[in-house]
């Protein structure tokens, strides 16, 4: 057997340049997407914190940390696709304290009824992209946190967002892998029935990177989740850029206020798991 490098350099990760103690609890990843965001991802979910600083910049990922309503949280901005998030996931997972990552970005409804502006809350994905295949066999389950989903909803609820709950699809091609047609209309059998397919199945929304963090937070016990903005839909061709990416990076932020708090609560009572009455008995 060979002799792996690590990609380390002056005990930093080369990929994120990310410190420890730079790095909070509570991870948020986003890619630089066109679809949702005007600028860099991490840059403009930061502008919702009350304070914030630029921890780490390599070019390929872009790392702030700060605070909001008094929870310590830091997000990142990646390129598009589970592999680039799987970089900046690892990093954390092996060079931090962190224990939380939630993805927040776009997303395509495939639900007549999963409109542009609505978001979506991630219970599970399907896992249709191959890195998280290179970690472990298909059949292993990508399930969101149940405190982060339960977050999450409480959050869409206070705030009074329009949301779904329930299955993403990741995958990786954005063309014929979404029913697209490529180059001179190149187009299989099996691809024109994608999207039929899934939505029978009853996935909300298609996106390319919930499965890789799902599958790699249950893989190695953190906790992960995902909320997803709607910009367009698969079954009325409406395309929105930006609807309700406002809307899932609030939702997030707030959801991270009730985890904090639930934490606290857990600590408290020596309790590894979150239930109802820890916080809220009568």
């Amino acid at each position: 057997m060979g002799k792996v490098p690590t990609f380390k350099e002056k005990g930093e990760p080369v990929f994120t340049r990310i410190k420890p103690e730079k790095v909070a609890r509570y991870v948020l990843l986003a890619v630089r997407d066109p679809l949702g965001f005007k600028r860099d991802a991490a840059e403009e979910i930061a502008s919702y914190f009350d304070t914030y600083e630029k921890v780490a910049d390599t070019g390929m990922f872009k790392t702030y940390t700060g605070t909001y309503k008094g929870v310590p949280v830091t997000v990142c901005s990646t390129g598009s696709g589970c592999p680039d998030t799987e970089l900046a996931l690892m990093d954390f997972m092996l060079y931090s304290n962190a224990d939380t990552f939630i993805r927040v970005g776009t997303s395509g409804g495939f639900q007549p009824y999963v409109k542009p502006g609505d978001i979506v809350i991630t219970t599970s994905a399907v896992r249709d992209e191959g890195t998280s295949e290179e970690y472990v066999k298909p059949i292993f389950p990508a399930i969101a946190h149940y405190e982060v989903v339960l977050a999450l909803i409480q959050a869409a609820e206070e705030l009074n967002v329009r949301y779904h709950v329930g299955i993403t699809r990741s995958n990786d091609a954005i063309y014929c892998g979404l029913g697209r047609p490529a180059v001179n209309n190149y187009l299989q059998k099996e691809h024109e029935e994608i999207i039929e397919y899934w939505s029978k199945a009853g996935v909300l929304n298609i996106e390319r990177e919930a499965s890789i963090i799902l599958t790699l937070c249950n893989l190695f016990g953190y906790r992960g989740g995902c909320v997803c903005a709607v910009v367009d839909n698969y079954f009325t061709g409406e395309l929105k850029l930006g609807a309700g990416v406002e809307e899932a990076i609030k939702t997030t932020l707030e959801a991270l206020t009730y985890l904090y708090k639930w934490d606290k609560d857990k600590e408290k009572a020596n309790k590894k798991f979150w239930y109802p009455r820890l916080t809220y008995e009568q």
